[in-house]
């Protein structure tokens, strides 16, 4: 090799060595956190879960709808569990290694939902993993309202909590659900392509991205009538209306 040669290689090596180092961040390493965090690009419609749980008629009914509003590919398992006989907490995750327990780095979202009179309650949703910045209002519901079975059962006399021993998805359920998920957006493609985000940067499109304090309320509406209570084979769009 002539020195021309060596000089051009030379030139080049150094040239290389200085350019790595200043391209790495570009390339997703550095400090932005939504670079290197799963599922950042997904939103979440926080008033839409506060809904599903109000008007879910168990567990199984509940892990439907909110991976119907979630809009990314992984599969949200729920973890439900009577603290004692007035608290009760629902974890949404990611359950990546199919144990069946809500482990803390899998953790999605909970709500944290307290009888506190035989007639009034409230609960609040608070984000985990990339969406730790949301925490929403605390809602305030009363017997009256229109709920599903799963929380207006806490009304009812002689009420006995029913997940003192946890409930939680099953692995071999998960497939169902994404299933059932897929044939939901082929039938709903706009509400699908709605709830998807378009910058990757947002913790929710509703409900106030750090604080929820865009959040509505959910509504009061006094109802009539009877219905299921506890039931986790309850129709999946059933609605309880408790006598006022």
């Amino acid at each position: 090799m002539n020195s021309a040669s060596k000089w051009t290689t030379r030139t080049l090596a150094a040239a290389l060595a200085i350019a790595l180092p200043v391209a790495g961040p570009g390339c997703g390493a550095g400090n932005d956190r939504w670079v290197v965090t799963e599922n950042t690009a997904v939103d979440i419609d926080w008033d839409e879960v506060a809904k599903a749980y109000r008007e879910a008629e168990g567990p199984e009914d509940l892990e439907r709808r909110v991976n119907e509003i979630y809009a990314g590919d992984e599969v949200i398992s729920i973890a439900v569990k009577d603290t004692d006989a007035n608290n009760q907490v629902v974890t949404g995750f990611f359950d990546n290694n199919e144990n069946g327990t809500a482990e803390d780095a899998e953790k999605i979202f909970s709500i944290d939902r307290q009888l506190k009179t035989a007639d009034q309650a409230n609960y609040a949703i608070a984000g985990h993993g990339p969406y730790a910045g949301y925490h929403s209002p605390v809602w305030d519901i009363a017997a009256g309202m229109m709920l599903g079975s799963m929380m207006s059962r806490m009304f009812m006399p002689g009420y006995t909590p029913m997940y003192t021993t946890p409930y939680s998805t099953p692995a071999g359920r998960r497939g169902d659900l994404m299933t059932q998920r897929n044939s939901w957006r082929q039938a709903n493609p706009e509400k699908h392509q709605a709830a998807r985000s378009k910058s990757g940067r947002s913790y929710g499109r509703k409900g106030g991205g750090f604080g929820g304090g865009g959040s509505t309320p959910a509504p009061r509406t006094p109802s009539r009538g009877g219905g299921r209570f506890g039931s986790r084979k309850a129709p999946r769009h059933a609605v309880t209306k408790l006598a006022v």
